[in-house]
């Protein structure tokens, strides 16, 4: 294959490099784990496709290449009548598969072959995985963030929308993660993604932020639900971030809970479940009076106790702990979580 028609990974990412659309070639399940930001999945093998291959292969690599090399013929022709039929032969895209071999190769010759100007970026995903890790570790130490710190239900998620909403520069690592951290955190619905396409995720913001200005953020752990947010990230938070502790009283904070898990409303059972797994830091007679009052529908008591018995028992200290600069931290007040409330608190901060 021609040269001209390969990319590096920094070409590819470079400013001033324009593709009409980036073909994914990988299979629907690698694809699903993670891939290049708005890449199309253009599987010349499917799952199960890959998997036999992969198995003929141990046998005899040359019949598992026999196998392979009519099931990507095949799996392309399909791609071209149903994706490429309409496309301008001046369409540019970048295509890539695991390690930028033989599977990515195959559809960059027939796009090629037709006239499309095609590019096949080099080294594949994993050459775009190892530059995320690269900038990972590099991009927050020149990033100045502001922490929104605060007991559970102060109203910290909002506030962090609020700011957004004015202009301010925000990464909300709970959205990207698809989790609001807590052991009742999971969003109905709403599967978290994969390690890596979280990496990817916040790979993608890190990249759009301006490092002159301030990033608003949220005093998450290191891990928001199942994912772990990225070392250095964290570290950049904890050591280097400016924090501001947020107040609001109880029944603004029960009130915000009230809205945000409101979906437990329709299935008390699934809650119980989640409230499980506190019996061993609560005890099982305190857990089965939560349970108790959740299956009869006294969800405000419910937040109010998990809020004064369970999250805020040793969290202003666990967070000194983490972040260091809390101690000396300004606060700000919050009557509530109502968008009025939070617009003036987001005018005030910026403002500071």
């Amino acid at each position: 294959m021609a040269q001209h028609h390969i990319i590096s990974i920094d070409d590819a990412l470079a400013p001033e490099t324009r593709f009409d659309a980036i073909i994914d070639v990988r299979s629907p399940a690698e694809f699903a784990e993670d891939h290049l930001p708005g890449a199309l999945n253009w599987p010349v093998l499917d799952n199960q496709e890959r998997h036999e291959v992969g198995l003929l292969y141990a046998q005899s690599p040359f019949e598992a290449r026999k196998m392979g090399a009519a099931l990507v013929a095949r799996n392309i022709a399909r791609h071209l009548e149903t994706h490429a039929k309409a496309l301008p032969k001046h369409w540019q895209p970048l295509v890539y598969c695991w390690r930028g071999g033989q599977r990515s190769g195959a559809m960059n010759w027939f796009l090629g072959q037709v006239g499309f100007r095609s590019r096949q970026l080099h080294g594949g995903y994993k050459a775009y995985r190892a530059r995320v890790r690269h900038d990972l570790d590099r991009l927050p130490a020149s990033l100045q963030f502001t922490v929104l710190c605060g007991r559970t239900g102060s109203g910290k998620t909002r506030l962090l929308q609020g700011l957004a909403d004015q202009g301010a520069q925000v990464l909300d690592l709970e959205a990207l993660a698809a989790h609001r951290g807590s052991v009742l955190g999971a969003l109905p619905g709403c599967p978290q993604p994969s390690q890596k396409g979280f990496d990817s995720l916040v790979w993608q913001q890190l990249r759009l932020l301006d490092p002159a200005r301030p990033i608003f953020v949220e005093s998450e752990s290191r891990k928001v639900g199942q994912l772990r947010v990225p070392e250095v990230l964290h570290e950049r938070m904890r050591l280097q971030g400016r924090c501001i502790w947020i107040d609001m009283p109880t029944d603004g904070r029960v009130q915000l809970l009230l809205e945000d898990y409101a979906h437990f409303c329709a299935d008390p059972e699934q809650f119980c479940a989640l409230l499980n797994k506190l019996v061993t830091l609560r005890g099982r007679e305190r857990v089965s009076q939560w349970q108790s009052q959740a299956r009869v529908g006294r969800w405000a008591e419910v937040f109010a106790a998990l809020m004064l018995e369970h999250y805020d028992p040793g969290y202003e200290r666990s967070l000194l702990g983490h972040y260091p600069q809390l101690a000396q931290a300004p606060r700000m007040a919050l009557a509530d979580a109502a968008p009025a409330s939070i617009a003036d608190a987001a005018r005030r901060l910026l403002a500071a």
